[in-house]
């Protein structure tokens, strides 16, 4: 399964999902322009030795993006937005997905909205606009890899 970040602001919250991806065994695609540089100080700190154990990969713009892997995976590109018409929790998750997260400060313009196959949602609470990216795509991702058996590895996971 893949993770989308478009053109992320937080250097700390795609150095945490970075770490996730490690961890989980999930590719991460990066849509820039990013607000940050790449080497950036915080980005190192929030994803810790895990880095350079992530795989991902560094898009110029989205029209990149979408020539290199949706059009030529045929994957599916799944829109976690606050305006999304599904929770998360009732759509189904395949492992041809691809997660898009939008920039944390802006979302995704319209044009993205309508290229998605599908929008999703986190239900919260009344009066609340959103959560933080990272927690955002680990609640979403921990529930897409447990419907596609992602949990499934070979050595067994030892909690620190």
């Amino acid at each position: 399964m893949h993770i989308a970040l478009y053109q992320p602001d937080i250097p700390q919250n795609t150095g945490t999902i970075l770490r996730m991806a490690a961890c989980l065994d999930l590719h991460v695609d990066i849509i820039g322009p990013a607000g940050f540089n790449m080497s950036d100080r915080a980005l190192k700190r929030a994803g810790l030795d895990y880095l350079d154990r992530a795989v991902f990969d560094l898009h110029e713009d989205f029209t990149t993006f979408v020539q290199s892997r949706i059009e030529r995976d045929g994957k599916t590109l799944i829109l976690a937005t606050t305006i999304g018409t599904t929770s998360y929790l009732e759509h189904c998750f395949t492992r041809n997905d691809i997660l898009l997260m939008g920039s944390e400060s802006s979302g995704v313009p319209a044009d993205v909205h309508e290229l998605a196959n599908a929008r999703i949602k986190i239900p919260m609470q009344a009066g609340t606009r959103s959560l933080n990216l990272a927690l955002s795509a680990a609640m979403i991702m921990g529930e897409a890899l447990r419907q596609t058996g992602g949990f499934e590895f070979e050595e067994p996971t030892v909690l620190a």
